[in-house]
């Protein structure tokens, strides 16, 4: 078992690593005028959907029943679609760092989502923690505003908005669908899950697609897209159902706090951004938050006597039960 949960923590690491990394690269490949963010978000889901469907053919095929796809569907809405999708969004109207830090706000999202799904109680250390890191995020949307014209502040807000949304979808495809990602290979649930992903992105972005000339797109803006292709998306969502699998969604999602250190550092190196005390002020208060909560977390799990391994919620077993033979 301590193996296991090794593995998870270290896929979980390398996982936002990647995602670290991508959030500079990704707004440097916005940068150029030939790839704008749903073109971006659309090369991500179709590039990954054709690498795992690509590898899975040389692997051992696992049978899924109607029910799992259509529950693998959901997830993909929650996980894929409404996150990623719209954390690309996010980034192209806000900074690199600014996204980073907004994703450290996902335990506590998971935890306040667990508590009013699964009914998990938020003691009062709890309730401190999410105090701590809304104080974290708050101060981070403060300086938005104060930097820059009006419109750019405005726009900056919104980008910090969507970031946001896309932690709380993702923190609702944490809480709910650990059970059936315990069920598969992390290479049958996401080569599914981006299949559907890549049917919805598809429609919408295929013409632009087609008429760009990706001959005429600087070599450094491909090798940026290859890696929020195959490193931020294929490489991370490889690693993410191994660290679901042998962690709880809590501990799981603690690693988000490895996206601003490397996105910040990175972002700094390429010349993207600036870090000033008000970034480091809201990076602390963040951590400290996450801190809190784990901690607390942690407490009132010592107390049970059985590991967490829980079923399928009731409302999502029953709502796809008549697909079940």
């Amino acid at each position: 078992m301590e193996r296991n949960k090794l593995k998870g923590h270290a896929a979980m690491i390398a996982a936002n690593i990647a995602w670290g990394l991508m959030a500079p690269l990704s707004k440097m490949a916005m940068g150029d005028p030939a790839v704008n963010s749903w073109m971006l978000v659309s090369f991500r889901v179709i590039g990954a959907a054709l690498a795992f469907w690509l590898i899975s053919l040389f692997l051992k095929r696992e049978r899924v029943p109607k029910a799992d796809l259509i529950l693998m569907a959901v997830a993909a809405l929650l996980g894929i679609i409404m996150n990623q999708g719209v954390f690309i969004l996010g980034v192209s109207l806000t900074s690199p760092i600014n996204a980073s830090i907004v994703t450290t706000t996902l335990p506590i999202v998971t935890m306040i989502i667990a508590a009013m799904y699964l009914k998990e109680p938020i003691t009062w250390v709890k309730f401190a923690g999410i105090v701590v890191g809304a104080s974290g995020a708050l101060l981070l949307i403060l300086s938005s505003t104060a930097a820059g014209g009006e419109g750019n502040s405005n726009q900056s807000l919104m980008g910090i908005g969507l970031c946001l949304f896309s932690q709380v979808s993702y923190a609702t495809y944490f809480v709910l669908f650990k059970n059936l990602i315990s069920r598969y290979h992390p290479f049958t649930l996401m080569k599914w899950m981006f299949l559907f992903s890549a049917i919805i992105y598809l429609p919408f972005n295929l013409p632009q697609i087609l008429a760009t000339d990706f001959s005429a797109v600087p070599t450094n803006i491909l090798y940026d897209i290859a890696f929020v292709v195959f490193g931020g998306t294929f490489f991370a969502y490889l690693m993410i159902p191994i660290g679901q699998k042998f962690l709880r969604p809590t501990v799981a999602t603690m690693y988000n706090n490895v996206q601003p250190v490397v996105a910040s550092f990175a972002a700094v190196f390429w010349q993207l951004d600036t870090f000033g005390w008000r970034k480091l002020m809201a990076i602390m208060l963040v951590f400290c938050g996450v801190y809190i909560v784990t901690k607390s977390k942690a407490r009132d799990e010592n107390a049970k006597t059985e590991p967490d391994v829980r079923p399928a919620p009731v409302p999502i077993r029953r709502a796809f039960g008549r697909f079940r033979n």
